[in-house]
């Protein structure tokens, strides 16, 4: 949604889950915080799920002037399509996204707002000293370091959904299932600028209860994907050609092992499960290359409508514009569709 001529400066997320506390409570801590920025901001709370005692404080809230909007869902989407949905309400040119229970001091959120009008694209939140247990600490700490071996980028506290971003970075990222915990590797590859900022955990961030064994099995394919979508999104054939090459020179060496024993020990081939093992090898290499190769191919198709990179700024020589509309007016147009003066030196800051 495009920004209104009154739109607030800053626009503030805020999915409630199955895990959330007082909303008006935690509003009026959120609002103490909102004030030290110094901005008109809007919030605009998702309900993910049939929350109807959620949906009744909000209405209070709204009722009594503050700048409150509720978006309900039908039912539970999960955060990221909570988040989407949630921005397609916005209208400020800064995306705030806080917690439906507290994180971080709300009086920090300054902080990730001002990183964001200095040279941050995004900013996440990284709280510390971070409260917890041993087992929470060791869990931590074994998450960030299987993140920083698959895609390179040492965060440390990608759990905290507080996280202050340029309107742009959610008008190019599309979420979906559980990516909200990538959101800075996603955005990172795409080209935008990403910071973590040090905050002051909250003293009510404390979770006394635990996570089921699926949950961990959920994380571990979480970070397989995030794995394949940084590394291997535009180069499919790079994942399965490796993986199907190695598969099917197994193949060929057990087979080729077998043909050797045949024939230099006359060995019989009849009773030999390495016979059928070798040959599923094989099969299982080549149909596994051939998945990349088609990946590859549907690449190549839409290569035209892929874009993941981020142009920072461009400067022109002076003669490169001069039959243009927009260099006859000395205006240009920049990414996110506002009109800026063009500077003496024909430069345009697009970041």
């Amino acid at each position: 949604m495009s920004e209104r001529f009154d739109a607030p400066e800053l626009s503030v997320i805020i999915p409630v889950g199955a895990r959330h506390a007082d909303l008006e409570e935690l509003y009026a801590d959120y609002k103490q915080g909102l004030a030290l920025t110094g901005k008109t901001f809007e919030c605009v709370f998702v309900l993910d799920g049939a929350l109807p005692l959620e949906a009744a404080a909000l209405e209070r809230l709204s009722a009594r002037g503050e700048p409150v909007s509720v978006v309900r869902l039908t039912r539970r989407f999960g955060e990221s399509t909570a988040l989407m949905v949630g921005f397609q309400s916005t209208h400020g040119r800064i995306i705030l996204t806080l917690p439906a229970y507290q994180q971080i001091d709300s009086s920090e959120i300054s902080k990730l707002v001002r990183a964001v009008e200095g040279h941050a694209d995004l900013a996440i939140s990284h709280r510390w000293p971070r409260v917890g247990s041993r087992w929470e600490i060791l869990r931590r700490s074994i998450f960030h370091r299987l993140i920083a071996r698959a895609t390179g980028q040492p965060y440390r506290d990608l759990g905290c959904s507080a996280r202050c971003m340029r309107r742009r970075v959610l008008e190019e990222l599309s979420l979906y299932g559980d990516q909200h915990r990538f959101l800075p590797v996603l955005a990172y590859r795409q080209g935008f600028r990403v910071e973590e900022i040090d905050v002051r955990q909250s003293a009510r961030d404390r979770f006394a209860g635990g996570y089921r064994a699926r949950e961990y099995a959920h994380r571990a394919l979480d970070i397989f994907t995030v794995f394949f979508l940084v590394r291997f999104t535009k180069k499919p054939l790079r994942f399965f050609g490796m993986v199907g090459a190695s598969t099917f020179g197994l193949g060929v060496l057990l087979n080729l092992w077998l043909a050797i024993d045949k024939l230099a020990l006359g060995h019989a081939l009849a009773d030999r499960p390495a016979l059928l093992l070798g040959s599923l090898l094989m099969v299982l290499g080549m149909q596994v290359f051939a998945l990349g190769l088609l990946g590859e191919l549907i690449i190549f198709t839409h290569a035209r409508e892929i874009k993941d990179y981020q142009i920072e700024q461009i400067i022109e020589f002076p003669g490169a514009t001069a039959g243009s509309p927009a260099a006859a007016s000395g205006r240009v147009e920049l990414q996110n569709g506002t009109e800026a003066r063009r500077p003496a030196a024909h430069s345009a800051n697009l970041g």
